[in-house]
């Protein structure tokens, strides 16, 4: 299962790359080419129906889904549930503060670990942070290559795992082959584990997002554009790992995982023509352990 959502996930990029091969070229007019440019999305006509694609599918299964999830299972369970997911990640959390140089934050990793899967109950308690004031950070390849000087390159949307850019894409599959929770789970099962974790994973993050995206949606001229600009922002933020730039970035992302938190909206960039029907935004994730998210 895990194999073929892996090629699944490669096949959908390079489907979107070849798909979109021939799109137009960027326009003369120079307040246009600015604004194309900036939008980083050569792609988007194409983009634009794999995320009404994916909206459709988010309000028909996944929204209902985690909404039922949000209201019938008590908030503590949730945030064990959430704090057990956390700790499984920590594994390959401490991978890429090691590949990224940052020892300090890779101490705070394993500190944490260590608490947690013990003095923790197997991490369903999150006893860092809450006795240690130990916080929480994620990271994962994506971020890596970008700590590296990769650029994202296009944007792109991904059927199911939302918006995403090459550089993020490569390390969607990256991890999914290095994450050593994942591995220990196909040497020794449950067989059914990695997928049982990602589906937890993507629920609880889409039902912390419930809320947040109603609201940007309610609020978006062009939920698309909006969605791609909050994603944009983020993961750059998240390189940076909330580092000032010279670059004044708004709204502010300080969301855990890959689930945006919103704080002062933006306006959304203007479309040229009628805005189509909003659309659904992973969270990204992705997680990716990244089902439409959520941006993810």
């Amino acid at each position: 299962m895990q194999e073929r959502l892996k090629r699944s996930l490669m096949g959908a990029a390079l489907a979107a790359m070849v798909l979109t091969s021939g799109c137009a070229g960027p326009p003369t007019d120079p307040d246009a080419r600015a604004a194309y440019e900036e939008a980083n999305d050569p792609w988007e006509p194409f983009n634009r129906y794999i995320f009404d694609v994916n909206y459709a599918m988010d309000q028909l299964f996944f929204r209902p889904i985690a909404g039922m999830y949000r209201t019938g299972v008590p908030e503590v369970v949730r945030d064990a549930i959430r704090n057990f997911l956390r700790n499984l990640r920590s594994p390959l959390i401490l991978i890429h503060d090691l590949l990224q140089g940052e020892l300090d934050r890779a101490g705070q990793t394993l500190q944490r670990f260590a608490l947690n899967s013990t003095l923790g109950v197997a991490g369903f308690i999150d006893f860092a942070d809450e006795v240690m004031g130990v916080t929480f950070h994620d990271e994962d390849f994506g971020q890596t290559l970008g700590v590296w000087g990769f650029q994202e390159g296009w944007y792109i949307m991904l059927p199911f795992y939302g918006p995403s850019n090459p550089r993020d894409t490569v390390g969607l599959v990256v991890d999914s082959f290095i994450d050593p929770v994942s591995i220990a789970m196909q040497l020794y099962g449950p067989e059914y584990g990695p997928l049982a974790r990602s589906v937890l994973t993507a629920l609880d993050q889409r039902s912390r997002a419930i809320d947040a995206l109603d609201e940007v949606e309610r609020t978006s001229i062009d939920y698309y554009a909006t969605i791609r600009s909050l994603y944009r922002q983020r993961r750059d933020d998240e390189i940076r790992q909330g580092r000032p730039t010279a670059t004044p970035f708004a709204p502010t992302i300080t969301g855990e995982e890959q689930s945006p938190m919103f704080q002062t909206p933006k306006p959304a960039e203007a479309p040229a023509a009628p805005p189509p029907s909003p659309l659904f935004i992973k969270k990204g994730g992705v997680g990716a352990d990244q089902i439409s998210q959520r941006a993810q």
